[in-house]
């Protein structure tokens, strides 16, 4: 029973009937009805409409195929998106942040949306605050870095507000809630603590970058077309809107935004499957591209439970003076961890005697304590943070017994006045007079899957960084332990007190031991300074600032609220051995995307290199938008499908744009080639324009089945299958379809010249293919990639100077400025007094 009562179940529903619940109407997921009206009211299918409707104004129905292409497209989007979006949502109910309320005189544990105006709420360390609230009971050490970006501690008493968006530190305390749902402090501001970083994705900065610029393209270049090709001899108006049309669907590279969406879709619900939740869709493209990983000790390499392994007496301290001390802590300790935890088992005694002050954990102080009304006051923590440089000694003791384990420490002082042993609320410090009484050695347990999945980033290039609160030779043992390479390169962060200390060491050293949460976030900057890609994985509020900071955030369901909330994927089994799964997964997508997009954009770059050569030309555009959706569908739209969803492991190497721009251009200026031959093999043997309108045809299906030979490669099974299927299904359609495709009868000549032609185009093709190649295997090499870091720096340390040199200008200007203007502004003003003046003296008069 609590000593509070909280509010009855007629007062909370008579609340819910007013409105008065935390529930802001967010949810985690778009709506199905947002989700439908995004993928069908886009930019490209609107166009695509739009120009099916030109068609079909000249009575071209079969040209107006291309729009089965658009819904396919977006009907797998949909599904997809609608199929994630369920896993996801079923997913976060796991993780649903809890918070104990007292209803009815009861604890009971509720949703954060269930809360209603004047719940009573009991919060405890990691916790985050989950409405604005004041402290009726006890007191905390509030973090408000998720709402202000300040990382101090702010200590908090009774009578305090709490403000949702923060988490608590440290400490134990009873609040009333006081503002729910849209009147919370963080709801106002826009910046709730659930709010994660957005992720910033090279795919879609791409993408959106090309489509862009076709965008710009696509009305000057359609004008132009249409104006020449109406002006032809023996043109119509409906030839010249076929063709031009024809140019402008083979410039849009139909689908690849859905197609994109579709598989990382997909690889949300893979994900869901092995217990991950993704809480931001493009960080799987992050983490697949990640080549630095940290951790966190506790938790991550370490399965989070605890047991005592030995305790040890200082001086003549005995074991049972050890034992009545953290009996003494434990009766009245507030602190939930465990560490805490392991040690309440093993000393379960209490004490009769009252806590006259208590001092919860931090991580930034890595001590406890609590004073009691007999004068003895006692402390646990980390022996530097007490002891300082005296610990050392104090170690050299028993440093041969400590292994893999971590020692807390025991201290014990009198105090005449135990009610400011520690100094006032808000502000503790140490006591004074403390003598070391004891230590205890605790086993943190290894993660038996810990060893097989550093093997593998090891085996994939991603560098591993174990980041912890506890001592050096602690951190350094257990990674070894674990497996990870390097793990004797330690180093202790409190020896690391400048901002380019911690720049020089991010690279040289593996272990970081006794780190603050700011330097953790220190830490992370540093090596994305150094051109890394971060990821950091962490279960506790000390994680916090680095996992906001990282470029892909990691935590475990099992973790804090508030650490959870800031994550970009959450581990909901605390199975640390999925994390390969989720770097496969990304890597399969993001290779398959490549593989796809270089396919579309192929058709766009061929498509506008002939669009701008046809509007100046005096020749007719061979092709017509069913045969355009002919060659996306057969030769692109159905294989991009299959690749895209094929297991692909391979390592994410180069720039996204550099990797799909060079098949696509070599592709690209091969199928405009084999248009300007298919011409010239007209002129040469007096075609007609439908038979270089079947070359063509042919020609370009020929090219894009030598871009996905290319891709293909090494082949399997599956690309075997896809790759005969795809020259079957060409085959075939020249053979059966020419008239439903507009394309003249297969003759021996007509066949001749197909192979002919598409030789010499195979030929470049394969050459052009070749120099591409290498030209992106040389931006990938090292030399040239650190040569544009190190180009990067200079550019950001000249932006810095250029800002220096420039706000002091201002201020120099600044103050001439404002000098100049008093001069010249203190005699207008006099004159303008002067006037004012003789007016009320005259108005005066006047009276």
């Amino acid at each position: 029973m609590s000593e509070f009562y909280g509010l009855t179940e007629e007062e909370v529903a008579e609340r819910q009937s007013q409105g008065h619940v935390n529930n802001t109407g967010d949810v985690k997921t778009k709506t199905i009805g947002r989700i439908i009206l995004e993928h069908t009211m886009t930019l490209f299918n609107l166009l695509n409409f739009a120009l099916a409707i030109w068609v079909l104004s000249v009575g071209s129905i079969k040209n107006a195929f291309f729009l089965g292409v658009v819904f396919g497209n977006t009907a797998i989007g949909i599904v997809q998106e609608i199929r994630s979006k369920r896993m996801v949502d079923r997913l976060s109910l796991m993780v649903e942040g809890k918070v104990e309320v007292i209803r009815s005189g009861k604890a009971v544990k509720i949703s954060d949306k269930e809360i209603v105006r004047d719940d009573i709420i009991h919060l405890k360390r990691g916790q985050a605050v989950p409405a604005d609230c004041l402290v009726i009971k006890g007191s905390a050490q509030l973090n408000e870095s998720l709402l202000t970006g300040e990382s101090d501690l702010i200590p908090k008493k009774e009578n305090d507000e709490l403000l949702s968006g923060s988490y608590l530190s440290g400490g134990d305390v009873y609040a009333r809630v006081i503002h729910v749902g849209k009147e919370n402090f963080a709801a106002k501001i826009g910046k709730e603590a659930k709010t994660v970083k957005k992720s910033e994705s090279e795919i879609m900065r791409t993408l959106r970058k090309i489509i862009g610029i076709i965008t710009v393209i696509l009305f000057p270049a359609g004008y132009l077309l249409f104006t020449n090709q109406s002006s032809l001899e023996g043109a119509t108006y409906s030839s010249a809107v076929v063709g031009t049309v024809a140019a402008l669907i083979s410039m849009i590279p139909e689908g690849l935004m859905l197609l994109t969406s579709s598989v990382l879709a997909v690889s949300v619900i893979r994900l869901a499957m092995k217990n991950v939740l993704v809480q931001q869709l493009y960080c799987i493209e992050t983490l697949a591209r990640v080549d630095v990983l940290c951790l966190d000790k506790t938790g991550t390499i370490t399965n989070g439970k605890m047991k005592i392994n030995g305790m040890l007496g200082l001086g003549t301290h005995t074991r049972e003076e050890i034992s009545t001390g953290f009996s003494y802590l434990m009766s009245v300790s507030r602190d939930q961890s465990p560490t805490v935890d392991a040690i309440k088992a093993a000393f379960p005694g209490e004490t009769d005697l009252s806590a006259a002050q208590i001092v919860d954990f931090s991580s930034e102080r890595k001590w406890s304590g609590a004073s009691f009304a007999d004068g003895s006051v006692y402390v646990m923590g980390a022996g530097e943070m007490i002891f300082g440089e005296k610990a050392e000694a104090l170690e050299s003791h028993f440093r041969s017994k400590i292994g893999t384990n971590r020692v807390i420490y025991l201290a014990k002082a009198q105090s005449e006045d135990p009610a400011q042993a520690f100094g006032e609320e808000g502000n503790e410090h140490l006591p004074e007079g403390l003598k070391p009484v004891g230590v205890l050695l605790i086993h943190d347990e290894i993660r038996e899957e810990a060893k097989d999945t550093f093997r593998y980033f090891d085996e994939q290039g991603v560098n591993l960084k174990v980041i912890s609160g506890d001592g050096v030779a602690t951190v350094s043992r257990i990674a070894e332990e674990a497996g990870i390479k390097n793990a004797d390169l330690a180093v202790d962060a409190r020896t690391l007190t400048t901002e380019e200390d911690i720049y020089d060491a991010c690279e040289k050293y593996t272990v970081f031991a006794r780190v603050s949460p700011d330097q953790k976030r220190q830490l992370v900057r540093s090596l994305q300074k150094h051109g890394h890609t971060v990821a950091m994985t962490g279960d506790g509020v000390n994680d916090i600032l680095a996992m906001k900071e990282s470029d892909c955030s990691v935590a475990m369901a099992s973790g804090s609220d508030a650490a959870r909330n800031v994550a970009q994927l959450v581990l909901t089994t605390d199975d640390f051995s999925s994390m390969p799964s989720v770097v496969q997964q990304g890597r399969q997508s993001i290779n398959n995307i490549q593989r796809s997009a270089s396919m579309f954009l192929t058709k766009t770059v061929f498509a506008i290199i002939l669009g701008i050569v046809f509007a100046f030309v005096t020749l007719s555009y061979p092709f017509e938008p069913i045969q355009m959706s002919f060659i996306s569908s057969v030769t692109i739209g159905f294989p991009s499908l299959v690749l895209a969803l094929e297991p692909n492991n391979e390592r994410i190497s180069g720039n996204f744009f550099y990797n799909i721009i060079t098949r696509a251009l070599a592709g690209g200026l091969t199928m405009a080639l084999g248009v300007f031959l298919a011409y010239l093999a007209g002129y040469l043997f007096h075609l007609e324009q439908a038979e270089i309108s079947t070359l063509a045809v042919a020609l370009c299906a020929m090219t894009e089945i030598f871009l996905l030979y290319r891709i293909s490669q090494p082949f399997n099974l599956i690309r075997g299958l896809l790759f005969g299927a795809v020259i079957l299904a060409v085959v075939l359609a020249f053979l059966i379809l020419p008239g439903f495709l507009s394309l003249v009868p297969m003759s021996w000549k007509m066949l001749l010249l197909i192979l002919g032609i598409g030789c010499i185009n195979g030929v470049v093709f394969f050459l052009l293919y070749a120099l591409m190649e290498r030209w992106r295997s040389k931006t990938l090499s090292i030399e040239y990639q650190q040569a544009l870091k190190e180009k990067a720096r200079e550019r950001a340390d000249r932006r810095a100077k250029d800002r220096a040199r420039r706000r002091e200008e201002w201020e120099t200007a600044s103050g001439a400025y404002k000098g100049a203007v008093l001069i010249v502004a203190a005699p207008i003003a006099f004159v303008r007094a002067l006037v004012s003046g003789i007016k009320v003296h005259f108005g005066k008069n006047e009276e």
